[in-house]
Formats: structure tokens, C-alpha cells, sequence
């Protein structure tokens, strides 16, 4: 077995858990290797304390499973076939205790496992997964610094087709081609080009607004790449911004900045939120940013933690977040900034490279 399913069994013998079913296909893909979408099919990779763990996947993955994991044994189901039904015979008898994802398993789906399966009690091993991934190996970072090298490629080649009159639907194809021509798996959540006004909505959606000379136009956009997700927001002026645009983007510059520079093992999530915080306040526009400074990033564009400002949980080596402070003032624009970071031994490394001071288009 490899390290995450000994931390894994190390849990389960501490709590008392018999046998591990997970179902999650990112969590499968974390620990096996092979990744898929079942669909409404049944996907698990099962470990039992003291066996070696095996996958029960839809009959026609099979073949793409052998070829991607070094999972001994791999178990099959027809769509006609109960897969519960197939792992209650490899499971055996009473099972005690099970671990599962809650956040995963459906109400339905936990009523058939209560039905089939033979156990005693169950517990939410949703931490222990999410503790795992929070430490980046240097395997993974290297896939995320992929995802992100292929997403500002995305970006600079999209740039190209920004003119007066094109709409921002037009520039989201642009880039959803160009993310699926340059080999990533595709998008890593909806492509988000606003312009104008627009701006100052955080989550907009894009739309048949034209871009116009003045607007601020705000690219959000990421990709999977090899199962790791990249995630960066730039926003650029179309010719001369106003003197008020101009204020909001370099506040929202020094607040990137100063939250980038507080970062190293040791300090708070929370302290980070707040350095970029206490810029935008100083500026007067405190009231203006109105969602958290980042996220974690990986095999999920938004997972743990979340960068906020009452996260006193510490950093350490191997966390990889979104640092993504903005302003969005309605009726004006708005601004964000957006970088995926690494935390190091002694710092920071900034992922995304692609340059962060105002640009005219």
C-alpha cells in the first residue's frame, strides 16, 4: 500500500473502523490512480483493516482501470448487477464499524448500504480525507504547476482576440476552445468574462454585452490538467481606464501583494485574509470586498481550507491556495486579482506567473 492508505488504515485502527468505502471519484483518483466519471454508475475503492485495498468499478471501466492504477485487484459490475450486493459477498460477514464520506453517499444510496450491508455503526471519514490532501506532495504540485502553465497560455492567446465590439460569450469561447486545443481535460469551473459594469458582480455571468473602450474586463478561468486544477483571475483595461478604475486596481494589486508577502508556515489563514484586508479598508473600500481571500486547490478547484478571516487554522508545507482579493463597487467595476500559491518550508512560491500590473488592451 502507499503512504495515504497506510494514514488511512492508521486511522481506521484508531477509531475502530473495519472498512473503509469510498466513493468519492476525486477521492478514488487521489488514492488509486485511476480517474473517471461513473455517472450514475457505482465507483469504490474498498480497504479492509489488515487487507490490501481493492476497487469495485462499472464493467466498462474496466480496462481503463488496470491501465491507470496499481490496484491488485479489480472487481466489476454490470448495470444489471446490485453492486452492493457484490461487495457484501467480498466483504463477508458483520462489518462493525464502516467509514464513508458523508458529503458523498445519498440519502439512497446509504438506505441500500444499511439494506445490504451488514454494519453496526459508520463514521464520516471525510477529515481524514481532506487532511490528506491538504499536504501537497511534489508530484502533485508539479501536475498543478501544469494546469496552471496551460491556463495562461489559455490566457495570453485569448487576449489576442479582445477588440471593441466583441462580446464577452464570444471571448468565453475563445477560451474554452483554446483550453481544449492547448491538451487540457477541459475547464476547471464556467469560464467568467465580464466587462464594464459587470465587473462588479464577483460570480457574473458572462453575457452578449459588448466590450468597449473604458471598460475593465475581468477574465476568472481555469483547467483541469492530469486531475489537478489551476485557477487565476486578471483583470485588464480596455484603452484608458478612469481615474477611480485605475485607484481600485492598484489597491487591489497591493492587497494581492501584502497577503502574498505575510505568507510562510506557521501564521494563520486568517492573518493571510486580513494583510490583504487592511489594504482595501486603509483605501476606503472595506465594504466593497465582499467574499474571502482564497481557497485550497488541487484535485478540486475550491477545497480546504477556506482563506477567510476567522481561519486560525495554520499553514503549513504543502498547502496550495487562491489568494484573490477585490473590490466591486456597483455601477462602476470591479477588480480581482488572482494568484494559486504554494506554501514552502520558508515562504511562498507564487504558481502563476502571468504579470499582475495594470495592462491596457
Amino acid at each position: 500500500m502507499n503512504g495515504k492508505w497506510t494514514e488511512l488504515e492508521r486511522n481506521m485502527r484508531e477509531s475502530g473502523v473495519s472498512t473503509l468505502l469510498i466513493t468519492d471519484p476525486k477521492h478514488v483518483y487521489y488514492l488509486t490512480g485511476f480517474l473517471s466519471n461513473p455517472h450514475e454508475r457505482f465507483l469504490g475503492a474498498v480497504l479492509q483493516a489488515g487487507s490490501e485495498p481493492f476497487l469495485l468499478v462499472p464493467e466498462l471501466d474496466e480496462e481503463a482501470a488496470r491501465a491507470a492504477t496499481n490496484i491488485a485487484e479489480i472487481l466489476t459490475h454490470g448495470d444489471t448487477d446490485d453492486p452492493y450486493l457484490l461487495l457484501k459477498e467480498r466483504l463477508g460477514g458483520s462489518l462493525g464499524t464502516i467509514g464513508f464520506e458523508k458529503e458523498r453517499v445519498s440519502v439512497a444510496n446509504f438506505e441500500k448500504m444499511q439494506d445490504v450491508l451488514a454494519f453496526s455503526r459508520y463514521l464520516d471519514v471525510g477529515p481524514w480525507l481532506r487532511e490528506l490532501r491538504v499536504r501537497k506532495s511534489a508530484d502533485e504540485v508539479a501536475k498543478i504547476k501544469h494546469a496552471v502553465n496551460l491556463i495562461e497560455q489559455v490566457l495570453t492567446e485569448s487576449l489576442r482576440q479582445v477588440k471593441e465590439g466583441v462580446t464577452e460569450n464570444e471571448l468565453v469561447a475563445e477560451v474554452e476552445y483554446r483550453i481544449r486545443k492547448l491538451g487540457a481535460d477541459g475547464p476547471s469551473f464556467d469560464s467568467m468574462v465580464l466587462s464594464g459594469e459587470k465587473t462588479a458582480l464577483p460570480h457574473g455571468v458572462p453575457g452578449t454585452r459588448a466590450i468597449r473602450r473604458g471598460d475593465l474586463l475581468m477574465f476568472d478561468i481555469g483547467v483541469y490538467a492530469d486531475g489537478y486544477a489551476s485557477d487565476i483571475t486578471r483583470t485588464f483595461g480596455v484603452g484608458e481606464l478612469s481615474a477611480e478604475l485605475i485607484r481600485i486596481y492598484e489597491t487591489v494589486l497591493a492587497a494581492n501583494e501584502a497577503a502574498i508577502a505575510a505568507i510562510k508556515p506557521g501564521v494563520t489563514f486568517g492573518s493571510i485574509d486580513r494583510a490583504a484586508r487592511s489594504v482595501i479598508e486603509d483605501a476606503g473600500y472595506g465594504k466593497y470586498f465582499i467574499h474571502r481571500l482564497g481557497h485550497g486547490l488541487g484535485i478540486d478547484v475550491h477545497e480546504f481550507p477556506s482563506v477567510h478571516g476567522e481561519n486560525e487554522v495554520l499553514l503549513t508545507e504543502g498547502n496550495v491556495f487562491t489568494v484573490e482579493p477585490g473590490i466591486y463597487v456597483p455601477g462602476v467595476g470591479g477588480v480581482r486579482i488572482e494568484d494559486d500559491v504554494l506554501v514552502t518550508r520558508s515562504g511562498v512560491e507564487v504558481l502563476t506567473t502571468y504579470p499582475k500590473q495594470l495592462t491596457y488592451i
